[in-house]
């Protein structure tokens, strides 16, 4: 075990990347950090974490901030939810913390939208609680140095491999040994094709020695994914604005705005109501590729223009549009058809 930890910890001085939330003992910063890479590449999410911290250097500028404005900063990122719940966090912590961030495990553990994995992660990283970090790059590295079988995705699993990363876990160190057996999972554990030649691991590899190392870790399932059909219109008023819309509903893209959508149960009944008689321009089809669906987007411009406004859409300048948060298939879509939308 002590073995374990000191290869771990050597070679993550030598490997480390200089990542700005590693180089702080600001809760509220490895907080911040933390929520945004759930889901995220550390590469995409560097701009988004130097974004925040820009616009919200405290948890009191986050707290009183709308939450238009958060979703707007985290437009591109995913999730939405992690960001609505960002928000409401970093609300109670001001309200029922004074601002100050709780301290231990047990206190974080009880705030919106942070787990197990993300209250360790802090506990441990800005406070130095001996709490053992377990996500998907720990996963990893246990389940291929120790040969564990066991699913990760299910309760036994879960339990085991908590039990083994708590036994395995620096006392005295902790946020250096959370970060390296992480960096280790992230830099050389790699999912597919590790380079477990030079792997100072390979020693005590079991997966290595047993030719397991491709088959760990184990899941139990695939998640099932639902396929939705979208048409998204581009519907402009007699003014020259265009339509939006806000989507209250709880699902997918809360709080977001977009094009006034249509949802349609299959393929054919989407492409029956795509009549070129009614747009003057129909896009490709974008797939958009969610954790448990698969939307298959198209955008229509109709012909007929309309009155201003009505009671379920709000009326907008096409220059207008950066202020509001729009899922990131719709930006996309914008992106490659900016244009059009200044088209009278």
């Amino acid at each position: 075990m002590v073995r374990f930890q000191q290869i771990l910890v050597g070679w993550y001085n030598w490997n480390k990347r200089d990542l700005p939330w590693r180089n702080t003992r600001n809760p509220y910063f490895i907080w911040l950090s933390e929520i945004i890479l759930q889901q995220t590449r550390v590469d995409q999410g560097m701009s988004y974490y130097l974004k925040f911290v820009k616009e919200f250097p405290t948890v009191f500028d986050l707290a009183k901030a709308e939450e238009i404005d958060v979703l707007n900063l985290w437009q591109g990122l995913g999730y939405y939810s992690r960001a609505r719940n960002l928000h409401a966090t970093a609300k109670t912590i001001v309200e029922n913390h004074k601002g100050i961030f709780p301290e231990s495990f047990n206190e974080i553990i009880k705030l919106k939208g942070i787990g197990n994995y993300t209250a360790a992660a802090i506990s441990s990283f800005a406070f130095d609680e001996p709490r053992a970090v377990l996500d998907g790059n720990v996963f990893r590295v246990l389940s291929r140095v120790f040969s564990i079988e066991t699913p990760i995705d299910s309760s036994q699993g879960q339990k085991q491999f908590q039990e083994l990363a708590n036994e395995l876990l620096e006392k005295k160190n902790p946020a250096i040994y959370n970060q390296a057996i992480m960096e280790f999972g992230a830099l050389q554990c790699v999912p597919v094709n590790p380079r477990c030649d030079v792997c100072p691991l390979n020693l005590m590899c079991e997966a290595k020695a047993q030719n397991k190392v491709k088959m760990l870790p184990v899941k139990q399932g695939k998640i099932k994914i639902t396929q939705r059909w979208f048409v998204f219109e581009i519907i402009k008023t007699k003014t020259g604005n265009i339509l939006l819309e806000k989507r209250n509903e709880k699902g997918i893209w809360h709080n977001l705005f977009q094009f006034p959508l249509k949802e349609f149960s299959n393929l054919e009944d989407k492409q029956n109501y795509l009549n070129p008689k009614n747009f003057r321009f129909i896009s490709k089809e974008y797939k958009h590729i969610l954790s448990h669906q698969h939307l298959f987007c198209t955008f229509a411009y109709r012909k007929e223009k309309v009155n201003e406004t009505t009671d379920k859409f709000i009326s907008i300048s096409p220059d207008e549009l950066d202020n509001y948060p729009i899922p990131r298939v719709v930006e996309k879509f914008i992106e490659e058809n900016a244009n059009l939308l200044f088209v009278k």
